[in-house]
């Protein structure tokens, strides 16, 4: 295959997909487009239905359940590659979650249930696979996960999502800096606003999206297959000296205050 972006020989681990608007759907079919072998999770057997048909859209080798919640579940995914694979190359991160009466409400209101599983699965869950990867990635590899702009500056009815995002930054470059010696690579990725199931548990997300549009330069709002792009880029080869980085793929969105 030529070109800049070359995954050939690669195998990847996608997490994240709800349905074919994910933002995760967007990455992994870019990852397959440029020759990537793929392991797709589900979250459960609810949303399996959806996930199922994208995956062998996807031509996925493995395809499994998921869910950070349930314990043991996310070992038995590492386990799953071992032994089909024996190791990994690069994996997305594109899963976040807080329960909806603390999301909707401020977030000095927040419970301290609702905090902890939303920093759970949305940041610390990224921890956790970059632990179980790293033994995987002999030969080195590059570890993604999603964020929002909401971590930076205040984004009206983004309210606990802020904070927890935050940490996941600042945990990508603390895992960047510790996984160097190994090749192992650390990208944080953050899109503009996009419609996903995720961001509909948003309060007032379509007035967020109408909002980013007038902000944009171009008056345009990012694609999951932009985002996509980016990623198949940051877990090539053609960005090895790329580590630790939060990168922006928003049309311009960040940079206006």
């Amino acid at each position: 295959m030529n070109g800049l972006i070359n995954l050939e020989g690669k195998k990847g681990l996608v997490v994240g997909i709800a349905n074919e608007s994910s933002i995760a759907f967007g990455c992994a079919r870019k990852f397959r487009e440029v020759g990537s072998d793929l392991a797709i999770t589900y979250l459960n057997e609810k949303s399996k239905p959806y996930v199922g048909p994208l995956a062998e859209q996807l031509n996925s080798s493995i395809t499994v359940p998921c869910d950070v919640r349930i314990e043991g579940q996310l070992e038995q995914v590492f386990e799953v590659i071992e032994q089909q694979w024996g190791h990994l190359d690069f994996l997305l991160h594109s899963i976040a979650f807080a329960p909806r009466e603390d999301l909707h409400g401020r977030t000095i209101d927040c419970s301290q249930a609702g905090f902890l599983e939303a920093m759970d699965v949305s940041c610390h869950s990224f921890i956790r696979m970059a632990k179980l990867a790293e033994p995987l990635m002999k030969e080195g590899g590059c570890l993604l996960t999603m964020t929002y702009y909401g971590s930076e500056k205040v984004v009206e009815n983004y309210n606990l999502m802020g904070p927890v995002k935050a940490a996941l930054e600042s945990s990508v470059r603390y895992m960047a800096a510790e996984l160097a010696s190994q090749q192992i690579r650390v990208h944080a990725v953050s899109p503009g606003p996009l419609k996903t199931r995720a961001a509909s548990g948003i309060q007032r997300f379509d007035e967020l999206l109408e909002k980013a549009k007038e902000r944009v330069p171009g008056y345009e709002l990012v694609s999951i297959d932009d985002v996509g792009a980016l990623s198949a880029f940051l877990v090539s080869d053609a960005a090895k000296a790329l580590t630790g980085s939060l990168i922006y793929v928003d049309r311009g969105f960040n940079i206006h205050g």
